[in-house]
């Protein structure tokens, strides 16, 4: 470079590269975890094409079910119901009702989000939920809950009413074997309730986010390692 000199320093130089090289790996990293998202997202949408799975009565994986379609013979339970607090739809707050259902003559249950149903404008006052007595058919995407939100307070569960819902929460309470699925449900029978799904996100633009700061600081060390280490050269007196 005419007028420049670059000058080489050992520490400052092993520093910058690997500096460089762990930011720039770490970017990569996340770069392919927003791809599996991507595709994991693209599967979500084409499970509306996919054939409904039966939800057995024999205990599960999580992860062989988690984003499919599935169906579910059974009874509810409403001694066991929990109402999922803060939900809003259409600016009205209310809840979740999330019910078990007993799988045919097994006694295993399935957890299923029966829908949202609006608040009475009273905390003491619950709203009523109808639900049907006899054996049902639901259908609805296999979701596990997240563990990881912010509880807003530290009385996390009043009676039936919970800010939110883990299965180990919903295990430690209830008596009864559960799945290791919430089945979110789709199709109405008849109870009211409305059934608003967001689509669910699984984290892609987060992944691609950091990919993007972890690249940018990469960037970042490399020209304050340049900046650093070229200096003007010095005119030499005639």
């Amino acid at each position: 470079m005419p007028g420049f000199r670059f000058q080489l320093s050992l520490w400052p130089t092993l520093a910058a590269v690997a500096g460089i090289a762990l930011t720039f790996a770490l970017g990569t990293w996340q770069l392919d975890r927003g791809h599996e998202k991507a595709a994991l997202a693209e599967r979500i949408k084409s499970a509306h094409r996919d054939a409904l799975i039966a939800m057995p009565a024999a205990e599960i994986r999580a992860e062989d079910v988690q984003w499919r379609r599935v169906e579910a013979r059974g009874r509810f339970e409403p001694k066991y119901a929990v109402l999922i607090d803060n939900r809003v739809l259409h600016g009205v707050p209310g809840y979740h009702v999330v019910m078990p259902l007993k799988l045919g003559t097994s006694e295993r249950y399935v957890l299923v989000n029966r829908g949202w149903v609006a608040g009475t404008g009273a905390r003491s006052q619950l709203p009523q939920i109808a639900t049907p007595s006899g054996m049902v058919t639901v259908v609805g995407l296999a979701t596990v809950p997240s563990r990881r939100y912010l509880e807003l307070s530290t009385r996390i569960a009043e009676g039936n009413v919970w800010q939110n819902l883990t299965l180990e929460r919903y295990r430690a309470a209830v008596p009864i074997a559960i799945q290791a699925v919430v089945i979110q449900q789709e199709n109405d029978l008849g109870d009211g309730l409305q059934r608003v799904w967001a689509p669910p996100d699984v984290g892609t633009n987060t992944h691609y986010g950091y990919a993007f700061q972890w690249f940018a600081l990469a960037a970042a060390i490399l020209i304050y390692y340049l900046v650093t280490h070229v200096r003007k050269r010095t005119q030499q007196p005639d």
